[in-house]
C-alpha cells in the first residue's frame, strides 16, 4: 500500500553527510538536498522550501529563472538515477557539477557560462560533455515532471575524436603479468578480469555485473545480457566462450565454490570499482588496481575500455569481418565500420574492385 502524501521534513542522509528535505506525493517519496550538515540551516531551507512549494502549487510550473540548478539536480539525482543502470556515474556528474552551477538559476544558464565551467574544471573534453549532458538531462527532467515552464538549452563542448588505443599482444602479456603481482587481494581477481576483457570485449561494467549462472561452461557460452532484461544501449552480447578462457573461468568457479555469486569479487564481495578510472575520475587511470597493474607494466593511456577496443582491433587484424566482429562486440554496424575498418586487411578493398569493373 503506497504512503499517503505528508508534509515535508527533514531526514538525515549519512552517505551525503547533509541534511534531505522529503515528502511524498501520491504515495511517491521525493526528496531534495538542503546542501548542509547544519540543522539550524537546514530548517530555515526546510521552510523555504516549503514556501516556495505552496506558491509552486497555486502557479503549476516556475519559470527557470526562479528555479535552481541545485534543485534541478536534486529531483533528477533523487527520482531519475535510482531508476538507471548506472546511478553512480550520475551521481558523480552531479557532486562536480554543484560547486560551480549550484546557486545558478536554470534560466541563466548560458553558452558562456558553460564554457566557463569547462576551463574551471580543467578536466578531459569527454568528461565536462558527459557532466553537461546530465545537466542537460536534468533540466530536460524537471521540465517533464512539471517543475519547470520550459527547458533551457546547455552548450556542450564539441565531441572528441575517439581514443585509437589498444594493446599489442606484448603489452597485453605484460598487463596480465602485472595484474598477478599485484597484491594479494587483487591477484585474486585483477587478471581474471584482464582476461575475460581481452577474449571476450565486453565492457568493464559488463564484466564487474557478471553472475555464474550467466557462463554456461558446459554449453560454452557467456552471456553478458542483464538478468533483469532491460535492454540499453550499450550492446551487450552472448557469445561462445573462447577456449583458453574456459580454463580460467573454471579454475575461478572451483575456487569460488559458488554457481550464483558474482564471476569477479574480492573474498566473495562484489566489485564496483575496477580501480581504472572510470568511476570516480575518469581523467586519471592510475588511480586502483587496474590502473596500478599499468603502471608496474609501463603502459599509458591504458583505461579499462582498452581491453575491449584491444579485442575488437586484434579480430579486425586477423581478417574477422566486421559484421562478425559487430556481432561479437554487440556493436551497430555503423559503429563497428568506425572503430575497425581501419584495421582490417581488406578495408575498402570490395569498393575498389567494384569501381574498378565499373570501369572496365
Amino acid at each position: 500500500m503506497p504512503r499517503p502524501n505528508t508534509g515535508a521534513s527533514l531526514k538525515w542522509n549519512k552517505k551525503r553527510g547533509k541534511h534531505y528535505i522529503v515528502w511524498y506525493v501520491q504515495g511517491r517519496e521525493h526528496s531534495r538536498s538542503t546542501g548542509t550538515a547544519d540543522i539550524g540551516t537546514a530548517e530555515g531551507e526546510l521552510a523555504k522550501f516549503i514556501r516556495d512549494r505552496q506558491d509552486g502549487q497555486r502557479q503549476g510550473p516556475r519559470d527557470p529563472g526562479l528555479v535552481s540548478i541545485a534543485e534541478v539536480l536534486d529531483l533528477y539525482g533523487a527520482q531519475h538515477a535510482p531508476t538507471t543502470q548506472d546511478p553512480e556515474r550520475i551521481g558523480f556528474a552531479i557532486d562536480a557539477l554543484l560547486p560551480f552551477w549550484g546557486t545558478t538559476m536554470v534560466g541563466h544558464i548560458t553558452k558562456g557560462g558553460c564554457e566557463r565551467y569547462a576551463r574551471q574544471r580543467g578536466r578531459a573534453v569527454a568528461t565536462v560533455r558527459r557532466e553537461l549532458t546530465a545537466l542537460r538531462a536534468a533540466i530536460n527532467y524537471a521540465h517533464n515532471d512539471g517543475l519547470i515552464a520550459r527547458p533551457v538549452p546547455v552548450t556542450l563542448p564539441e565531441k572528441p575524436d575517439g581514443k585509437d588505443r589498444w594493446l599489442t599482444v606484448n603489452e597485453a602479456a605484460r598487463l596480465l603479468n602485472a595484474a598477478r603481482t599485484g597484491r594479494s587481494d587483487v591477484r585474486m581477481y585483477l587478471p581474471l578480469f584482464v582476461l575475460i576483457g581481452l577474449y571476450t570485449g565486453a565492457r568493464h561494467e559488463a564484466i564487474l555485473s557478471l553472475r555464474w549462472p550467466q557462463v554456461d561452461l558446459k554449453g560454452g557460452k557467456i552471456n553478458f545480457a542483464r538478468e533483469d532484461g532491460k535492454r540499453t544501449k550499450k550492446g551487450r552480447a552472448r557469445i561462445p566462450i573462447p577456449r583458453q578462457l574456459a580454463t580460467f573461468l573454471k579454475l575461478a568457479k572451483r575456487r569460488a565454490g559458488s554457481d550464483i555469486g558474482f564471476v569477479i569479487t574480492d573474498a566473495g564481495r562484489p566489485i564496483k570499482d575496477i580501480g581504472g578510472g572510470w568511476y570516480g575520475d575518469p581523467d586519471k587511470p592510475g588511480n586502483g588496481s587496474f590502473g596500478n597493474a599499468c603502471k608496474r607494466a609501463g603502459l599509458d593511456n591504458v583505461t579499462p575500455h582498452t581491453m575491449r577496443h584491444t579485442c575488437g582491433t586484434w579480430m579486425a587484424q586477423k581478417g574477422v569481418s566486421l559484421f562478425h566482429i559487430g556481432g561479437w562486440l554487440g556493436h551497430s554496424d555503423a559503429r563497428t565500420t568506425e572503430l575497425y575498418a581501419h584495421h582490417h586487411p581488406d578495408y575498402q578493398e570490395e569498393a575498389l574492385a567494384s569501381i574498378n569493373n565499373k570501369r572496365r
